[in-house]
């Protein structure tokens, strides 16, 4: 039986930012496909929904997307706001300059998304500040240090708030997705780069803890299906 007791701190493969070519590109293209049948992306739109409440719809709101892979966070968000309104300004940073390039030829019809190639730790952003940063499937890649250096560093830059999607560490989710593998035919490094990243993701217990650290008073935690939490913290 698998111990999701405390975090890995295994590798996934695609942390390796100077990886490219079809495998990786097959890789972010499942995933984002896996995102969405899931209810993944709803989660994320669910929480800019609630930092967005007071908001008027006319006005122009900037988006960073943190860890932005092939940019499907992103369109949903763009084709949410022609729906209903709402006038973004999107952007998406990743450290991988293959995988910014690959989100940027998906996104081409879309005039109001750009990309930037990208290391957060080096606290390199594309503005100063944005109104909502985004953080989807992107923090089970740290360690709880740079976890905590990363959301000190993002609060300061957020004027709305973060909101935060990423995975609940279950032995239930480990051995559903070793299911979902064969189903959706993922490659060998899809497969062992997402069993990964449960044994990587969280418990509610570590988010309350990182809040604790954090001294942040204005948050919400939410477990959402398909075992995600929801994570949202308030600038306001």
């Amino acid at each position: 039986m698998v111990d999701t007791t405390y975090r890995s701190d295994a590798p996934e493969i695609m942390d390796d930012f100077a990886m490219e070519g079809e495998i990786l590109r097959d890789a972010l293209d499942k995933i984002s496909s896996i995102n969405k049948l899931l209810g993944g992306n709803k989660v994320t739109i669910e929480g800019v929904k609630t930092l967005l409440k007071g908001v008027e719809k006319g006005t122009s709101i900037s988006i960073l997307d943190v860890g932005c892979g092939n940019g499907d966070m992103l369109r949903t968000l763009a084709d949410f706001a022609a729906k209903e309104g709402y006038l973004f300004s999107l952007y998406g940073i990743d450290a991988n300059a293959f995988t910014v390039r690959h989100a940027a030829s998906l996104s081409a019809k879309y005039a109001n998304i750009s990309f930037h190639c990208e290391d957060i730790f080096q606290e390199n952003l594309p503005r100063p500040h944005f109104d909502i940063i985004l953080c989807t499937l992107t923090l089970h890649h740290f360690k709880d240090t740079e976890i905590l250096n990363l959301l000190r560093f993002l609060y300061a830059h957020a004027t709305l708030g973060i909101v935060i999607n990423d995975l609940h560490r279950s032995k239930l989710a480990y051995y559903l997705f070793t299911a979902l593998c064969y189903v959706f035919g993922l490659n060998s490094m899809s497969r062992e780069d997402g069993l990964v990243s449960i044994l990587r993701g969280f418990k509610r217990a570590d988010l309350e803890q990182y809040t604790k650290a954090l001294q942040i008073r204005k948050v919400s935690i939410k477990w959402k299906w398909a075992f995600r939490y929801q994570w949202i913290i308030s600038s306001l």
